[in-house]
């Protein structure tokens, strides 16, 4: 269990945390429908015209969106559980560079594993060659965590869960439960917190959400508790967030308490909100100044991602996930303008 803080959030932000407790519904604003019928999608990439590319997790990455709808790529994963085809994360300089990282499980000696790799495009968007960033991410059915997204640095992160062995997320020599930080070619950053390591926090459970703050630049990251307690973090360099036991742990900016909310993917509108898909809350929640609101609570079932693009919100569900309600059309990616929230 945790002892006691390392590092207390700021005064504001804990204004945010006590305010969790003041959840309240909200009108169910009018959704666009960019695609239907996929299977477990998991991370959304926006090409910024319009079209989306879309993880599913048995292992497809899909071009959607102004009419297209095709598979650009298919790779070979171990879709057991929550494993799979997870995250995606376009290179900060596309289209000039077309190459798309995408993280995922795999089976090797009896074994599930995780790891990261880049997929080189061509001009139709189509994957001609991949190779290996990062690898060495302890795998299970349970806690891969699996978000990749690259930073204003332009380095990349990449959320990994406990594997279902929780002491591994205190273990400075295991990637697991842990947020990483990689340039764009998996070498390590040399201005990463421990030398000559990818680790840029430990401790973590199962995040499966990051985003920075447009102002600030803060690095969020939401996380699965064991039973409710799920969070929401300030990630700071070499912070210790406390799973499943340490002396000292950076204290989380939000603790759901009993409620589960079960925090997927998380992005911030330009104005500083931020919005967390959740997975079993069935809901989008709104973290603001004005304290935190429930959003299409029961509208869309389980919320696996959002995406902010410009003054729209990109959901995508995850009802066929083996734990959801699967309705007509599911699964599916939804738009909505921002400011019908």
């Amino acid at each position: 269990m945790r002892r006691r803080a390392l590092l207390a959030v700021p005064a504001a932000l804990a204004l945010l945390a006590a305010a969790a407790l003041l959840l309240r519904e909200d009108k169910r604003p009018e959704m666009e429908a960019v695609a239907s019928g996929l299977e477990v999608p998991w991370s959304i990439a926006p090409l910024g015209d319009g079209r989306y590319l879309v993880s599913e997790r048995p292992g497809r990455i899909r071009l959607v969106g102004r009419g297209a709808a095709r598979v650009v790529a298919e790779l070979e994963v171990a879709h057991v559980g929550e494993g799979g085809l997870l995250g995606i994360a376009l290179h900060p300089e596309f289209p000039s560079r077309r190459r798309l990282y995408a993280y995922h499980t795999y089976g090797r000696g009896g074994q599930l594993h995780n790891r990261v790799v880049a997929l080189e495009l061509d001009g139709e968007l189509r994957a001609v060659s991949t190779r290996v960033v990062l690898d060495g991410i302890p795998g299970a059915p349970i806690h891969d965590g699996g978000r990749i997204r690259f930073g204003p640095d332009g380095r990349l992160y990449v959320t990994t869960g406990d594997a279902a062995r929780p002491p591994l997320a205190q273990d400075l020599s295991s990637l697991a439960g842990k947020i990483l930080r990689l340039e764009d070619d998996g070498s390590v950053p040399r201005d990463n917190p421990f030398p000559g390591s990818p680790i840029y926090s430990y401790g973590h459970r199962n995040p499966q959400g990051i985003a920075w703050h447009p102002a600030t630049g803060r690095l969020y990251a939401s996380e699965h508790g064991p039973v409710g307690r799920d969070e929401i973090n300030v990630i700071v360099p070499g912070g210790n967030y406390g799973w499943p036991s340490a002396e000292e742990y950076v204290e989380p900016l939000i603790d759901t308490g009993a409620e589960t909310w079960a925090p997927s993917g998380i992005d911030f509108a330009p104005d500083g909100r931020l919005l967390v898909a959740c997975l079993r809350g069935e809901m989008l929640v709104e973290v603001g100044e004005g304290g935190v609101r429930r959003l299409l609570r029961g509208a869309l079932g389980r919320l696996r991602d959002v995406v902010v693009e410009g003054d729209h919100a990109l959901l995508a569900t995850s009802n066929r996930d083996g734990r959801g309600r699967p309705r007509q059309g599911d699964d599916k990616v939804v738009r909505i303008a921002l400011d019908a929230l």
